[in-house]
């Protein structure tokens, strides 16, 4: 689920087509469990629709995996800013998480504690901490859930702070 938490920090709207016709999904919709969508069997992906960025924004994600030879992430975040003017302030917050749920999920209050707030390292920690309390990991071979959590904090971190270098802010 790398593209997911991408897609939604994005807001991408996923185009369908079958036998019925055509229909549009946002993404947040898109997923209904592990490993399912709300595609039925005749149904195809056609095409994924982003809308183009806003000025002063930046996009990052980052995902854990243990060894290059793995490819199937133990946690991945991803964030998105919108900045007002030139300062620190942030406008808009998207954070999406992956691998550490049932499905891909906005890790909206975490979102909140940034909108509207100048960004400093504190908010950001706040921020990151919140949406590791958003994370729903379960335990398994490559990880328990509390590692997850931790992987959540310490990459919504870095991506939310490769933003600020993306757009040039020092914290």
């Amino acid at each position: 689920a790398d593209s997911a938490a991408a897609l939604l920090c994005y807001g991408a709207t996923i185009h369908i087509a079958g036998p019925k016709g055509e229909r549009k999904v946002p993404v947040e919709n898109f997923f209904s469990g592990p490993g399912k969508t709300v595609l039925s069997p005749q149904e195809l992906v056609v095409e994924i629709e982003i809308p183009p960025a806003p000025p002063r924004s930046a996009g990052f994600y980052m995902r854990f995996t243990p060894r290059e030879e793995m490819d199937i992430a133990v946690a991945g975040v991803a964030s998105f800013i919108i900045l007002n003017g030139r300062g620190k302030r942030c406008k808009e917050a998207r954070i999406a998480l992956s691998a550490v749920a049932p499905t891909p999920l906005r890790a909206k209050k975490a979102e909140s504690i940034l909108s509207g707030k100048t960004l400093t390292t504190d908010v950001i920690e706040q921020a990151s901490q919140q949406a590791a309390a958003e994370a729903q990991p379960i335990s398994d071979i490559r990880g328990s859930a509390e590692y997850r959590r931790h992987l959540v904090q310490v990459l919504t971190r870095r991506t939310l702070e490769s933003c600020l270098q993306i757009l040039k802010v020092t914290l």
